[in-house]
């Protein structure tokens, strides 16, 4: 049973800093494609991040050069480093995973997400 459980949500100004993890009973966890997703209230769930097997990444234009997704095998962890935050990234931020094919790990709806975490950014 795949069991995805994030944390490090929080509330930060404009410019500051947050680092979500994400817990994933998935194994191996090497063969999944791992993501990122949010959702802000009264809009439809987005792909934020993606990295595949190999940690090939894809980033949403709306993220791309402030955001870092990345994973560590040993201890089963996704996570996403964001910088230089937004008003408009507020939103709640889901862990995602699929057992995708090599070379279509994208921004595309996944089979299981977490619970999410709330991010919330003051101006």
């Amino acid at each position: 049973q795949v069991q995805l459980v994030e944390s490090g949500g929080g509330s930060v100004q404009v410019g500051g800093s947050l680092r979500l993890s994400c817990a994933a009973s998935i194994y191996p966890v090497g063969h999944y494609c791992l993501g990122w997703f949010r959702q802000a209230p009264g809009k439809e769930r987005e792909g934020v991040a993606t990295i595949d097997n190999y940690g090939i990444t894809t980033y949403a234009d709306s993220v791309k050069g402030r955001f870092t997704i990345s994973k560590d095998h040993a201890k089963n962890t996704l996570y996403l480093q964001m910088n230089s935050l937004k008003p408009e990234d507020t939103a709640k931020y889901y862990c995602a995973a699929d057992r995708l094919p090599v070379g279509t790990c994208r921004l595309v709806a996944m089979d299981y997400y977490g619970k999410g975490t709330l991010v919330t950014i003051s101006s």
